[in-house]
């Protein structure tokens, strides 16, 4: 396999069309996948006001979002079709203020079994390059097709 490919063979273009079509509310919140390769999926949410909170640093949800979004990405890399792949479990640390501007998550595969996916997310910001959050969540996959 080389730097450029994925297990599944999806590209960045076929997730974020599946994101699109299949998941609108990411499409409404405007994440743009960077690049998938290997077990890593890097994902951009370009900045809204809509996401300031008091305090004037971008609020948890968002935040929380893109990691969940991204987790979802490397499930895409595991198997062809992810669509019934679901959240089990997330823990979050929240490590500092994201600044009004956009993030980038990074998310890597650390397990993948037949039907748990265990995954790490890291939020950056994309203004000063500070590590907002890390994320590690549990996916459960779909069942093989037979």
């Amino acid at each position: 396999m080389t730097k450029s490919q994925t297990r599944s063979g999806i590209t960045s273009a076929d997730f974020d069309a599946i994101m699109r079509e299949k998941v609108p509310f990411v499409g409404d919140m405007g994440v743009m996948t960077e690049s998938l390769e290997n077990d890593t999926a890097i994902l951009r949410l370009p900045f809204n006001e809509r996401y300031l909170r008091p305090g004037n640093v971008v609020c948890g949800p968002a935040i929380f979002g893109l990691a969940d979004i991204a987790l979802y990405a490397v499930a895409w890399l595991v198997v062809p079709q992810a669509d019934l792949a679901v959240t089990t479990e997330a823990t979050v640390h929240f490590l500092s203020g994201a600044k009004p501007g956009d993030l980038i998550a990074e998310a890597k595969i650390l397990k993948a079994g037949r039907r748990l996916l265990i995954a790490e997310c890291h939020i950056r910001s994309c203004v000063d390059n500070s590590l907002c959050a890390h994320v590690i969540g549990t996916y459960a996959m779909p069942p093989a097709e037979k």
